[in-house]
């Protein structure tokens, strides 16, 4: 197998892309081809001696003399910057000269890259985003988180039925439960869009398609009250961000609380192992990244800030990925999710 990483996209490469890639190659045993400027590149390999072959993987590198600032107009950069290691990278996919792409580039650049050389499944209408959250008692997909900000109530079927099934053969969940976001927990609930989705989902899930446990509010969503939630990605990247800011914003202040004394100090030391496997439930890069779902090919968009240790879970996340059937899956239940004539 072969990933395509983008070595230029993100907050902190191209080192942490660079060390992720080499971290993975020899963990994975498979060949990491690295897209971005050759010399900046090869003297990271140089440097921390990775050049040449790593015992079980192989690390590939691939000119790319440009880069996608986070910047750059999403819609139009990738024709703008045709040599950039995103468009490189992307290119490539289409080529099949590698069986998945990851970047932590700009995820509006990567997700009409994705649509324009991976081009979506056929009958899909949009690509999803659809990153992973903390919950009690797991994770739950968060499906769309902001790739489509206007939706139809027939895209949102769409993301319920990707979503079931990634969670089906990624997360091994037998009928994972799919919950649409709404204010309200009650059928009559929501504005138009959400009234109109809830009776798709629900005939979806009274003819054994899905399994559709009805709206969820959002502290359902953290409460573990599906595995699947299910929105437009404008509410759905508000209650992204508000979740990512919530867990920040209590981790500081339980830590102050803990520095108040010497008293709660030592309470802390007591109740360490406690508290650090609460922190860890929110560490984001032992998920990696999030996958472009509805994209006829893999692309795993990585965090923005994706240190070396997130690059080497998003590169795993791919192969994954690829190997799961996802796609395959669902051409095989397209007919079950689309509504009126196709676009």
């Amino acid at each position: 197998m072969k990933i395509i990483l983008d070595a230029m996209g993100g907050d902190n490469a191209p080192l942490a892309a660079v060390t992720g890639a080499a971290m993975a190659a020899q963990a994975f045993k498979e060949e990491i081809i690295l897209v971005g400027d050759q010399d900046t590149i090869n003297g990271i390999l140089r440097e921390r001696r990775w050049d040449g072959a790593l015992p079980g993987g192989k690390l590939t590198v691939v000119h790319a003399p440009d880069a996608v600032d986070m910047h750059d107009d999403p819609a139009t950069v990738l024709r703008h910057k045709p040599e950039s290691s995103m468009a490189v990278a992307l290119k490539m996919l289409k080529k099949g000269e590698g069986d998945a792409v990851v970047s932590a580039g700009n995820t509006g650049a990567l997700l009409s890259g994705a649509t324009l050389y991976g081009g979506r499944i056929k009958g899909i209408r949009r690509a999803a985003l659809a990153p992973m959250m903390p919950c009690r008692g797991g994770q739950v997909m968060l499906v769309d988180a902001g790739a489509n900000t206007e939706c139809t109530p027939e895209y949102l079927l769409q993301f319920a039925f990707m979503g079931s099934l990634y969670m089906e053969r990624m997360a091994g969940l037998e009928k994972p439960r799919v919950g649409l976001v709404n204010n309200g927990t009650e059928d009559t609930k929501g504005d138009p869009l959400r009234r109109e989705t809830y009776a798709l989902l629900k005939a979806a899930g009274d003819a054994g398609r899905i399994n559709f446990v009805g709206n969820v509010e959002g502290s359902g969503v953290a409460f573990g009250e599906c595995d699947v939630a299910v929105c437009d990605g404008f509410a759905g990247n508000i209650l992204l961000k508000t979740l990512e800011g919530v867990a920040k914003f209590m981790g500081g202040e339980i830590k102050q609380v803990f520095l108040h004394s010497l008293m709660t100090k030592l309470g802390y030391l007591a109740c360490k192992k406690g508290m650090d496997a609460f922190q860890e439930q929110f560490n984001q890069d032992k998920v990696g990244g999030a996958p472009f779902l509805g994209v006829a090919r893999p692309v795993i968009k990585a965090h923005g800030s994706s240190n070396e240790t997130a690059f080497m879970n998003a590169v795993r996340q791919a192969i994954a990925y690829t190997q799961s059937g996802m796609i395959e899956a669902v051409q095989q239940n397209i007919e079950y999710m689309t509504v009126g004539k196709a676009e």
